[in-house]
């Protein structure tokens, strides 16, 4: 069957918003996040990486970055976890964990790949073959990244997650090294 124009059109179409869509524009009135973490070049999949009966392709994770995990306090109950609804909030609660001895303040050696899609994020050994934590993008509550106030450079990235039922939280820290800039387009 003979191609008609108005699909061809389409198609052209197809590949202007492809091109509109990878294309970044810092607008004025923006406002600033400010997110530490170290980015990932890009790597060919390595034959063997993922489980059986799935794809191994990384075409849905969006960016990657080099993360060390300092820990986890989980099942806090929802009214333990109503205490901690802003970002300070949470930086204090983890603050006084630390203190506390429930979390350490140096983190684990072994360096993670944190990988972040439309699907949430996925935190995997830095072979990328055995997953340390999931963290579905609909359970993430508030996700925080502050100085680790030890003067080494360092930042902590803490995500409050949920339960499917929204009946517990938890509390997960990642260690980052350097600074990335993200812009978030206010009103």
């Amino acid at each position: 069957m003979p191609e008609d124009f108005a699909d061809r059109e389409d198609e052209e179409d197809d590949d202007d918003e492809l091109k509109e869509s990878t294309q970044h524009t810092i607008l004025p009135n923006s406002q600033d996040l400010f997110i530490t973490l170290t980015e990932i070049s890009s790597q060919p999949n390595q034959a063997g990486e993922g489980t059986s009966g799935q794809s191994n392709s990384n075409s849905d994770t969006c960016a990657e970055f080099r993360v060390k995990y300092v820990g986890a306090i989980e099942k806090l109950k929802l009214d333990e976890s109503k205490s901690l609804e802003g970002p300070l909030d949470l930086i204090n609660y983890i603050d006084v964990a630390q203190q506390d001895g429930k979390l350490p303040f140096v983190p684990v050696e072994e360096e993670f790949i944190m990988g972040v899609s439309k699907y949430g994020i996925k935190v995997s050994t830095s072979d990328q073959y055995d997953v340390l934590h999931r963290h579905a993008l609909y359970l993430i509550v508030r996700m925080v990244c502050y100085d680790d106030g030890l003067g080494a450079g360092k930042s902590l990235l803490a995500l409050k997650t949920t339960d499917a039922s929204y009946e517990e939280y938890s509390l997960w820290v990642y260690q980052c090294n350097s600074l990335v800039r993200i812009h978030v387009y206010g009103s």
